[in-house]
C-alpha cells in the first residue's frame, strides 16, 4: 500500500512540474479552458498559398509587432500590402505588462498562431497576457464581438451569492474606467473583498482603436455574459476581439498604481467577535449595506442608460440615417475622392445600371480598383436600400460574397464602394453566345458550389440569418479566378436566428427567380433563396435563360423544359451543347438538385446545407423531385397548373410589375 502511494505521489508531482514548465495549449480550434495559456480561432473565410505575397506581408507585419521598441502602450495596429495581398493586424497586451513581457508574449503568440492557422487569411489568438489578430478585411475602429469565448473556472466561490454581489459592481466600475481611456490604452484593474470570504481581482480592457461608446457596449455585454457563463465560480474570462474581462481570487496582474483602480471592499469585513449574537447582527448589517450598494449601482446604471437612450432618440429625430451609418463610420469615403477615382462618374467608366442606380469602375490614389454604386436620386427606396446594404455587408465576410469596402454620403448622394470584380457577372458568360463557350464544365461546377456556400453562410454561418431575396445570374459576380461572389443586398432581409419566415406586402424581384409563395402571398424564407438557387443551377447547366423560349412548335420556360425532358428521360437535351467533355454524372446530378430546389411545395425543397452536402458527395442518394412551380402544359400554353385560378391572376399581375425597371435590382451590373 505504501509503495503504491509513493508511486502515485511521484506521478502527480511529475504532472505538476510539467504543467509549470510547459505552457498549456488548447489543441482544438476554438476551444479554451481556464488553465490554457493559449487558445485561438482560424477562420474559414479564405486561404493563402505558402510562400506567396500574402504570407510574406503577414509574417513581416506580425514580426514588426513583437520586435517594436517604439511603442510602450502595449497596443499595435498596422497594415501591409495592397489589394488582395493586403493584411490588417492588431496586437494588444494586458495593460500592466512591461514592454519586454509584452513583446515576449506577442512573439510566442504569433508563432503559435502561424503554426496552427498556417494558410488561413484570418485568425485570432488569446494568450493570458496578450492577444493577436489579423485579417484581410478592415478591422480598425470596428467593435467586433465574434468570435466569443467563455472561460469559467472549475472551482466555486465559498459563498456564491455574496461573491456575485461584490463581483458585478466591481466589473461595472472597471468597465466604465476602461472605456474612458485614451487612444493608446483602455485598461482598468482592481480588487474588492467579499465579506468574510475571498478577495476578487479583476480587469477590463478594450482595443484602444474603438471609441468610448463601443468599448463600453462591448464590456457591459461581457459583464452580463460573466453572470451566465461563470455564475458562482471563483474565476472567469470573456474573450472577444475588441474587449476582454477577467477575474480571479488570486492576484494575476502587476500592482502598479498608475494602471490600477483602487476599489475598496464594498463591505467592511466583520471583526472577530466572541459573542454569537454580535456576529449575527454584524452579518445582517453587512448584507444590508451590500444590498443598498448594489441597488445604488443598479439605479445609477439605469439612469445612465436612460439618458443615453434619450439622447440617441433625439439624435435620430434630427437625422434618421445616423443610427445605421454610425455602425460603419470607419468605412466612410470622401465624396471628392470617389469623384476623382471615377473621373467624375464618366460614361467611359460606367459598368451598368439597374433600378437603384448606375455602377462605375474607379481607381483610388493607391491604385486599388473599386466599383461604385451611385444610387438614383429619384429612387423611392434609395435611402432604405442604402442603409440596408451598409449595415448588412459591413458584417458579412465570405469569399463567395462581394466585399463592401465603404460608402459615401453627401447631401443627396448615396454611394456604395465595393471591391472590383473584373470578370463581370455570370449572365454575361452563360447567356452571351460569344462568351458562354469559355465556361467549361469544371468552371460551371465550381460556380455552382461557390454560390451554394455563399448562401449557406448567409442562412446559417453568419452572425445573423439573411434572406437575399434577389438571387439571379446578374447578381453573381466572377473574379479573376472565376470564383463566384453573391452581390446586391438591397432587398435582403435580416432574420433572427430562430425565425423561419417573413411576410411582405411589397413583392419585388425578378420574375422567374421568385418562388411561388413569395410571388402570390409575399411569404419569404430560406426556401425562397433555395428556389432561386435551383433556377440558377438549371441556367448554368443548360445555358438557357429562365424566361420563355421556343422549342419546336412549343413555347416553354426553362423549368417546364427541364421537367419535361427529365420525365421523358431525354436529359441530354437540357445540357448546354458546348459541354461536350463534361462529366455526365455531375451534370445529371446538378439538374436533379436544381429540380429539387424549384419544387412547388416549400417543405419538399432541400435546405442549402443539404444542397452543399449533395454537391460534395456523390454517394448521397437524392429524392425524386416533384413537378416544379409554374409548370406550363403544351396544350394550354399559358396555364400554370400548380396554381388556382385566382392565384394565376395574381401571378400575372406580378409578372407585369416584376419587369418594371423600378422593381428589378441589378448586381453591380455590367
Amino acid at each position: 500500500m505504501g509503495s503504491s502511494r509513493s508511486v502515485l505521489f511521484f506521478i502527480n508531482l511529475a504532472i505538476i512540474i510539467l504543467n509549470l514548465v510547459a505552457p498549456t495549449i488548447s489543441q482544438d480550434d476554438g476551444i479554451c479552458t481556464f488553465t490554457a495559456d493559449y487558445c485561438w480561432k482560424c477562420f474559414d473565410t479564405g486561404t493563402y498559398t505558402a510562400g506567396d505575397k500574402y504570407q510574406e506581408n503577414l509574417n513581416s507585419l506580425l514580426s514588426s509587432f513583437s520586435s517594436s521598441t517604439q511603442n510602450n502602450s502595449g497596443f499595435y495596429s498596422s497594415s501591409r500590402g495592397q489589394d488582395s495581398n493586403k493584411i490588417n493586424a492588431i496586437a494588444l497586451c494586458r495593460g500592466d505588462l512591461s514592454q519586454d513581457s509584452c513583446q515576449a508574449c506577442l512573439n510566442k503568440s504569433t508563432d503559435i498562431l502561424l503554426q496552427n492557422c498556417s494558410t488561413q487569411k484570418e485568425a485570432i489568438i488569446w494568450a493570458q497576457p496578450c492577444m493577436v489578430r489579423y485579417s484581410y478585411n478592415l478591422i480598425f475602429g470596428i467593435e467586433q464581438t465574434d468570435p466569443l469565448k467563455h472561460v469559467p473556472s472549475p472551482h466555486f466561490a465559498k459563498n456564491p451569492q455574496q461573491f456575485e454581489l461584490v463581483l458585478t459592481p466591481l466589473l461595472d466600475i472597471l468597465s466604465d474606467t476602461a472605456a474612458s481611456g485614451n487612444s493608446l490604452k483602455k485598461f482598468a484593474a482592481g480588487h474588492a473583498t467579499v465579506p468574510g470570504g475571498e478577495t476578487i481581482y479583476a480587469l477590463a480592457q478594450c482595443t484602444p482603436d474603438i471609441d468610448k461608446q463601443n468599448c463600453s457596449s462591448c464590456l457591459k455585454q461581457s459583464v452580463t455574459e460573466i453572470q451566465t457563463c461563470c455564475d458562482g465560480k471563483q474565476g472567469g474570462r470573456v474573450l472577444k476581439p475588441s474587449c476582454n474581462l477577467r477575474y480571479e481570487v488570486h492576484l494575476f496582474f502587476r500592482s502598479i498604481a498608475d494602471k490600477l483602480v483602487d476599489i475598496p471592499a464594498p463591505v467592511p469585513a466583520a471583526p472577530a467577535l466572541k459573542e454569537e449574537k454580535k456576529k449575527s447582527n454584524i452579518k445582517k448589517i453587512v448584507i444590508t449595506i451590500v444590498v443598498v450598494l448594489v441597488a445604488f449601482v443598479t439605479i445609477l446604471s439605469s439612469i445612465c442608460i436612460f439618458l443615453r437612450l434619450t439622447k440617441r432618440r433625439v439624435k435620430l429625430d434630427e437625422d434618421e440615417n445616423s443610427e445605421d451609418v454610425s455602425l460603419v463610420e470607419s468605412l466612410q469615403y470622401d465624396f471628392e475622392t470617389i469623384r476623382t477615382a471615377t473621373d467624375d462618374f464618366s460614361d467611359a467608366n460606367k459598368l451598368g445600371g439597374g433600378g437603384f442606380g448606375a455602377v462605375y469602375k474607379g481607381r483610388l490614389l493607391n491604385g486599388q480598383p473599386i466599383a461604385v454604386k451611385r444610387l438614383s436620386k429619384n429612387s423611392e427606396q434609395g435611402d432604405s436600400e442604402f442603409k440596408n446594404e451598409v449595415v448588412l455587408l459591413a458584417q458579412l465576410q465570405h469569399r463567395n460574397l462581394v466585399r463592401l469596402l465603404g460608402f459615401c454620403l453627401k447631401t443627396d448622394e448615396r454611394l456604395l464602394i465595393y471591391e472590383y470584380v473584373p470578370n463581370t457577372s455570370l449572365d454575361h458568360f452563360i447567356f452571351d453566345p460569344n462568351n458562354h463557350e469559355h465556361l467549361d464544365w469544371e468552371t460551371r461546377y465550381k460556380i455552382i458550389e461557390g454560390i451554394a456556400r455563399g448562401i449557406l453562410y448567409l442562412h446559417e454561418d453568419s452572425r445573423v440569418r439573411i434572406i437575399h431575396r434577389d438571387l439571379k445570374a446578374s447578381n453573381i459576380l466572377l473574379d479573376e479566378d472565376m470564383t463566384p461572389k453573391i452581390a446586391d443586398f438591397g432587398m435582403a432581409r435580416l432574420f433572427a436566428i430562430d425565425q423561419t419566415q417573413g411576410v411582405t406586402k411589397t413583392v419585388r424581384g425578378t420574375y422567374g427567380y421568385m418562388a411561388p409563395e413569395y410571388v402570390i402571398h409575399g411569404r419569404f424564407s430560406v426556401k425562397t433563396d433555395v428556389f432561386s438557387f435551383g433556377v440558377l443551377v438549371l441556367e448554368i447547366v443548360s445555358g438557357k435563360k429562365i424566361g420563355s423560349f421556343r422549342y419546336g412548335e412549343n413555347e416553354e420556360d426553362l423549368l417546364t423544359y427541364a421537367w419535361r425532358n427529365w420525365r421523358e428521360d431525354t436529359i441530354p437535351n437540357i445540357i448546354d451543347p458546348v459541354l461536350t467533355t463534361s462529366s455526365q454524372i455531375e451534370t445529371m446530378r446538378c439538374i436533379h438538385i436544381g429540380l429539387l430546389c424549384v419544387q412547388q411545395n416549400v417543405v419538399d425543397r432541400p435546405t442549402v446545407a443539404s444542397v452543399v452536402s449533395m454537391l460534395n458527395s456523390q454517394s448521397i442518394a437524392l429524392p425524386v423531385p416533384s413537378k416544379p412551380a409554374f409548370y406550363m402544359h403544351h396544350n394550354t400554353g399559358s396555364d400554370i397548373s400548380a396554381m388556382t385560378e385566382s392565384d394565376q391572376s395574381k401571378s400575372l399581375s406580378v409578372y407585369v410589375t416584376g419587369n418594371d425597371p423600378s422593381n428589378i435590382t441589378e448586381a453591380y451590373p455590367h
